[in-house]
């Protein structure tokens, strides 16, 4: 028996490293683009979508986990955004996941057009490997070059766009749809794409609109005649009506024609400067990922030999990000806790306080509990260290004696709830998803930033209330909110 599993073993360690596993992990026919080290400038770099591209190896067991979910977030963001994968097990590739940093397997990045072209914004995924979340953190990113237009300001665009084509997507919806982003994108630098609420009375006569959604084109020039788009609200059919006055951007943009000497020479020097760090990472990438192998390898051997004795820990998501040397843990500081009625009063509740979010926690919440203060103190700590102000967040204690009463006033009736409040404006904004991880979170802060998102009148507390007031006081729905926008990927506007 012995000897029968240390076969089982050897077969399955040679079936890791097998040619046939070796030829990737998405076929063709895959919704999932193939990318390799000489196509990722044109493809991805250099493209006008946002990207999320994985780094992969064939034999890697996290990597085929991670397919099913990785393909059905190809599928549903078709259109919008582009979801890649490089086979990092390849020799054309080894060097070029190297020097992007990969040192385990899978590794996903998250790619954004950036403010000079062709020198994207590159940032890891870190949340979880499903599809969802996954369609959330890329929908988040997706460049947005739709313009919002309101009455007051429809004259000033009108005359500054006199001369380039529009577009008009006349909605109920405060947001904008990765949708109408994705478009406007398609037309960027053709088409100027905007966006112009059902409330604005003046711009919905102007141009006849009589239901939501609709688009219209106007084409350049004084005397231009409008159009009304009349089909389905699919983006095929949608960039066939806009392309009568302009084609859409081509993507990958086409290669271009042969460089002068000139320049010629510049790419040589810069290739004598970046080889040997380009080789650094090669050699780095390569005894990480063989460590990843070996250690893949080895646990499923130990799992085919009955005999041999249990495994002291369980395999890691990818090895060691750095072969040579671990760098130091970087802790997250944990958000302020308040304790007492005054310092939230002080904090929060005076008639001239600002925005500030609230998580009110429980004993019953458990790990949920944790992981929302967590994940809010890794969202204030992202934006501390990319020096963009934020409102403060605050964990509010359970033992506080105010605060069921407080939690009543505001409506907030879960173990768990992070609610966003501004005592001067007079409004609130509950936390209304199902998951507490910093990419939810992360998301849901943004909107607050941006003004998006649906709100509620705060009741009137003020310093001196007493809970039974406090109490007694009942939330009131906001007559005009605006939706917030869902993590939807559909063909939407």
């Amino acid at each position: 028996m012995v000897y029968t599993g240390a076969l089982a073993a050897a077969a399955t360690a040679l079936l890791l490293a097998s040619p046939a596993t070796a030829a990737g992990l998405y076929p063709k026919s895959s919704a999932v683009l193939q990318v390799d080290a000489k196509n990722y400038d044109r493809l991805i770099a250099k493209s006008n979508y946002t990207s999320i591209v994985e780094f992969y190896a064939p034999w890697c067991g996290h990597c085929k986990n991670l397919q099913p979910a990785y393909e059905n977030a190809a599928k549903k963001l078709a259109g919008l955004a582009k979801v890649a994968a490089v086979n990092c097990d390849e020799d054309i590739n080894k060097q070029f996941c190297g020097s992007m940093g990969v040192q385990g397997f899978p590794t996903l990045k998250i790619v954004k057009p950036g403010k000079k072209f062709g020198k994207p914004v590159v940032e890891d995924y870190q949340g979880a490997r499903e599809a969802k979340p996954i369609i959330e953190a890329v929908s988040s990113k997706i460049s947005n070059h739709v313009t919002k237009v309101t009455d007051k300001e429809l004259d000033v665009f009108m005359a500054e766009n006199v001369n380039t084509h529009k577009a008009i997507l006349f909605t109920e919806k405060g947001t904008t749809s990765s949708l109408l982003k994705a478009i406007a994108i398609d037309f960027l630098g053709g088409i100027k794409v905007a966006q112009i609420r059902s409330k604005e009375a003046r711009a919905v006569e102007m141009f006849g609109v009589d239901k939501f959604p609709t688009i219209v084109l106007l084409p350049a020039g004084n005397d231009a005649a409008a159009s009304i788009y009349d089909g389905e609200l699919k983006k095929d059919d949608i960039v066939r009506f806009l392309s009568s006055v302009h084609p859409p951007n081509p993507d990958p943009a086409p290669a271009k024609g042969k460089a002068s000497k000139e320049k010629k020479s510049e790419k040589k020097a810069d290739k004598k400067e970046d080889k040997k760090a380009a080789k650094k990472a090669e050699e780095e990438f390569e005894e990480a990922s063989s460590s990843q192998m070996e250690s893949e390898a080895s646990e499923a051997a130990a799992s085919a030999t009955a005999e041999t004795q249990q495994e002291d820990s369980k395999p890691t998501e990818s090895p060691s990000p750095d072969v040579e040397r671990e760098k130091p843990a970087v802790l997250t500081p944990p958000i302020q806790v308040v304790t007492s009625e005054a310092d939230l009063a002080d904090a929060c509740l005076t008639p001239k306080s600002g925005t500030c979010v609230l998580a009110f926690t429980s004993a019953k919440g458990g790990d949920i509990s944790v992981q929302s203060v967590e994940s809010l103190a890794e969202v204030a700590f992202k934006y501390h260290n990319s020096k963009h102000a934020i409102f403060p967040f605050y964990a509010v204690a359970e033992e506080m004696t105010s605060t069921t009463e407080l939690k009543t006033a505001l409506g907030l009736t879960n173990d768990v709830d992070v609610v966003a409040i501004n005592a001067k404006r007079g409004w609130m904004r509950k936390y209304s998803g199902d998951v507490y991880t910093v990419e939810a979170i992360e998301m849901w802060i943004d909107s607050i930033r941006m003004g998006e998102g649906e709100k509620q009148v705060l009741p009137g507390i003020v310093i001196g209330k007493t809970p039974e007031q406090l109490a007694q006081t009942k939330t009131i729905q906001v007559e005009e909110t605006e939706p917030q926008e869902t993590v939807s990927v559909k063909d939407e506007l």
